[in-house]
């Protein structure tokens, strides 16, 4: 197929009729559906507009007067690319941003599509896209970015990408083409990013955490196997933080975590309201005391990347400091909902590992789920049709506590068994059919007038129930959050 040709960031712009045509297509598409209220419009104008112009991206981001920025990882991509966007602002910046969370190309193309003039001027001075896993080597390839981050990566659902190694090795080839101009910000406490960012002509600086206070004594069960990518040999750590995040090396050979850039400590966990942490470099930046709005050992990780990205870019520590302190999660993502008198907690859960972090936040320090709570896992497409993972998720730390969990949503009742198997009591169980609607009317009428619960939803029934929160008048939609 002939393409047009991609203007440089600067110069005159010339008429391009093919992208306008796909801009105005994008534009009406995305103002059809959301006057019909058939969602927010961040995907389907994309999908348009990009088979109209598959050059969409690469135009429209090369005419962003300071670049693209893009974030990838298995976990966190939606929350740390939102603490960016926040610091960006703060900053003056006008950013474009696929804020939803629709993060294959359609989506990026949406969100360029959406905020851009007919003729292809951009409204905003710099792009920032978080990508989906099995989308980041395209986004990458149209988008030239300025700044990547790579934040983990976690084995996510099978049936759709394979095997880590394969997105690990798919990530690596598109790292490759990268200029000496890309500054590469990644995660060297997880070993499969130390070492595909290795040897890059690009300029890595990486970030990881170094304190002692939150450290698990051994590789969580389902955790990703922690093997050297050089010589097979299982790894061995002098600390672990997070499933195979820590301080890692190869007794068999010389690799190992190397030297950080920037790194994170003297964090501290507030339960499920927040975190403290010191934060320091690169390039002998002093440290910085941080309080942030979002809670659990993982969003320290997502606030120690963003804050080694906006230190890259230049950001002053006021900037940081203040919109971290302002920070508020992502829909879905430890979202706070007032509904009734009950104050409820929303958190997404999508895999093992995410799970996992998610209950040794909810249960704390004494280690026992103390609140009532609601897990509501689907199968569909974005969730991922093998739920086999929820075997590989620890929920025989739940049996110390002494709450209700009910479960709900399309697989139910195989929650419901994964909980009966963990050793939890039947007395505790409840297994809500019907609707999601009704499945939330019974839980709430289980909370106690003033009462606290949680819902651990997967990712289709988190959209799913905002929807029944939306029309409950709840919350907002979500692509107004």
């Amino acid at each position: 197929m002939k393409t047009d040709p991609v203007p440089p960031r600067s110069g005159r712009l010339l008429p391009d009729p093919r992208l306008a045509i796909a801009l105005c297509a994008a534009k009406l598409t995305a103002a059809v559906i959301r006057r019909l209220g058939r969602g927010g419009g961040t995907a389907a104008p994309g999908l348009i507009a990009h088979r109209l112009d598959p050059r969409l991206v690469a135009k429209l981001t090369r005419r962003l007067p300071d670049g693209v920025i893009v974030v990838a990882g298995t976990n966190g991509k939606t929350t740390t690319a939102r603490m960016l966007a926040d610091m960006l602002q703060a900053s003056g910046q006008t950013v474009v941003h696929n804020r939803s969370g629709s993060n294959l190309v359609r989506g990026v193309t949406a969100a360029l599509a959406t905020q851009a003039t007919i003729w292809g001027h951009p409204r905003a001075t710099i792009g920032l896209f978080e990508t989906d896993e099995a989308a980041f080597g395209e986004i990458v390839r149209l988008a030239q970015p300025r700044v990547i981050l790579l934040n983990n990566l976690f084995r996510d659902q099978l049936d759709r990408y394979g095997e880590l190694n394969s997105i690990a090795t798919r990530w690596s080839a598109a790292l490759a083409q990268l200029p000496a101009t890309t500054r590469v910000v990644v995660n060297v406490d997880d070993p499969a990013l130390a070492e595909i960012t290795s040897n890059l002509a690009a300029q890595r600086v990486g970030f990881g955490l170094q304190q002692s206070r939150y450290r698990l004594n051994a590789l969580p069960h389902g955790a990703d196997a922690a093997t050297c990518r050089r010589c097979g040999h299982d790894l061995t750590y002098n600390a672990l933080y997070l499933s195979h995040l820590g301080e890692w090396h190869c007794p068999n050979c010389a690799n190992a975590r190397p030297p950080l850039d920037v790194t994170g400590g003297d964090i501290e966990l507030d339960g499920v309201n927040s975190l403290r942490l010191t934060v320091t470099g690169p390039d002998g930046r002093a440290a910085i005391n941080l309080e942030v709005g979002v809670p659990g050992l993982y969003n320290a990780y997502n606030a120690v990347a963003a804050v080694a990205v906006a230190r890259v870019l230049g950001f002053d520590d006021i900037t940081i400091r203040d919109a971290l302190g302002k920070f508020q999660s992502a829909f879905g993502r430890i979202e706070r909902v007032r509904y009734r008198d009950r104050s409820l907690t929303l958190a997404l859960v999508k895999n093992p590992v995410g799970f996992n972090e998610v209950l040794r936040m909810l249960t704390g320090a004494s280690a026992a789920l103390t609140v009532p709570t609601m897990i509501i896992i689907n199968d569909l497409a974005a969730d991922g049709r093998d739920v086999s993972w929820l075997w590989d998720v620890d929920f025989e730390q739940l049996e110390r506590g002494t709450a209700l969990v009910a479960t709900a949503g399309l697989r139910g009742t195989d929650m419901a068994n994964r909980l009966k198997y963990a050793g939890l009591s039947s007395d505790r169980i409840i297994s809500l059919e019907g609707s999601l609607r009704e499945a939330l009317e019974h839980f709430l009428a289980a909370l106690p007038e003033g009462g606290t619960g949680y819902i651990l939803p997967t990712y289709t029934a988190m959209l799913e129930l905002r929807r029944v929160l939306t029309d409950l008048g709840a919350v907002e939609a979500f692509w107004q959050t």
